[in-house]
This record gives structure tokens, C-alpha cells and sequence, in this order.
């Protein structure tokens, strides 16, 4: 599945787009899981940031 995602983000107005992967932690369990959005590369950084 994630092939497609960056094969489509390749072409045309897809590069304006970022996959961003974060590492978040379970309020419920303790354990860390990983947070998948794709954003627009202007608004990386605050999306990182966000917590």
C-alpha cells in the first residue's frame, strides 16, 4: 500500500505533498505507535511540532 502512496505522490502536483511519519505515544497503553499523514511540505514543520 505505501508503494502506491509514494508512486503517486511522484507525479505532478503530488510533489507539494510530504508523507510524514511520527512516533506517538498510547496515552492508554504506554507503547509507542506511529502517526501516518500526508501535509503540504509548507506545513511539515508544524505538524512535527504539534504535540
Amino acid at each position: 500500500m505505501a508503494k502506491k502512496v509514494v508512486a503517486t505522490l511522484q507525479k505532478g502536483a503530488g510533489k507539494d505533498y510530504t508523507k510524514v511519519i511520527k512516533t506517538v505515544r498510547s496515552e492508554k497503553t504506554g507503547a509507542y505507535i506511529f502517526s501516518e499523514e500526508i501535509v503540504p511540505n509548507s506545513e511539515v514543520q508544524a505538524y512535527l511540532n504539534k504535540k
